[in-house]
């Protein structure tokens, strides 16, 4: 049986969403039909909503999950009337915190995603533009500002694994693809002298040789680039780079990008500027 859940918030609906996932993907055998409903700020928008959950309960013969961090309490008891498994995170959370601490939360929709301190806001689009800028080996000559370089073939994550870092944890994050103009007359891999100078911020990103196929094979079908006898090649060659130059390296086939960058991260002793939202 597949169950509907909704996340459900009065602001962005990130939090309800990224916890309510987090909690589902605990149970492999079940499916679910997830749906995220935010900016539930009206109490208009809160009846019609609970309209929704019913049709759904009707429809699927089970209620539905609702996972939500609704804020105001008038909304919050509209919502509450729904015929659903209800799990409200900030309830459940803030008001042990109230006991402890000996204070009232302010109960502020739209706090944890909001721009906040403008320095440390201005920090993360400083290091986005940082990752888009190097992108793909396109400005090697900023190198020098640039908290980790990431290399590997081209399709392996170095991308998404960039700005990632930028954009979560403030790192200044460049990245070079390993490709055929970097082979030595002998046809081995080698370190161009823009990143052999950098050596020490360099890491490594690695993949399995039919999962990058696969994945070339979107972007250009039945081309040389994404054939399995290129991409084993080309696999086999960074790792053999890495090995030589003592890069450290991750293979990224099973993790998430998430995954990725913390463990990256953890290897390197690499600094987060700020803490994620």
């Amino acid at each position: 049986m597949t169950r509907t859940a909704f996340f459900i918030s009065d602001g962005t609906g990130i939090t309800a969403e990224t916890l309510g996932r987090s909690l589902l993907s605990q149970f492999e055998n079940a499916e679910f039909n997830q749906i995220t409903k935010p900016y539930i700020d009206t109490l208009d928008k809160a009846r019609s909503l609970v309209g929704i959950i019913e049709a759904t309960a009707e429809r699927d013969g089970v209620q539905p999950i609702v996972i939500d961090t609704i804020v105001d309490q008038t909304i919050r008891a509209i919502v509450a009337e729904a015929p659903a498994f209800q799990i409200d995170i900030f309830s459940t959370f803030l008001a042990p915190l109230e006991v402890e601490l000996g204070a009232h939360s302010t109960y502020t929709v739209g706090r944890t995603h909001a721009i906040g301190q403008d320095e440390v806001y201005m920090h993360r689009i400083e290091a986005v533009n940082f990752a888009l800028d190097n992108d793909d080996g396109a400005r090697t000559h900023q190198y020098e500002e640039a908290d980790v370089i990431l290399i590997g073939v081209s399709r392996c994550g170095k991308t998404p694994t960039s700005l990632y870092l930028a954009l979560q944890f403030g790192i200044r994050a460049a990245n070079y693809p390993l490709t055929e103009d970097d082979l030595d007359d002998n046809g081995i891999l080698t370190l161009p002298a823009s990143l052999a100078r950098h050596r020490h911020k360099l890491f490594g990103l690695t993949i399995d040789a039919r999962r990058l196929s696969a994945i070339r094979t979107e972007r250009r079908p039945n081309s040389r680039y994404c054939s399995l006898d290129q991409c084993m090649q080309e696999v086999e060659q960074a790792q053999a780079l890495y090995r030589r130059f003592n890069i450290s390296y991750i293979d990224t086939t099973r993790f998430s990008i998430e995954e990725i960058s913390t463990r990256m991260m953890n290897e390197t002793g690499l600094q987060r500027r700020f803490s994620p939202r």
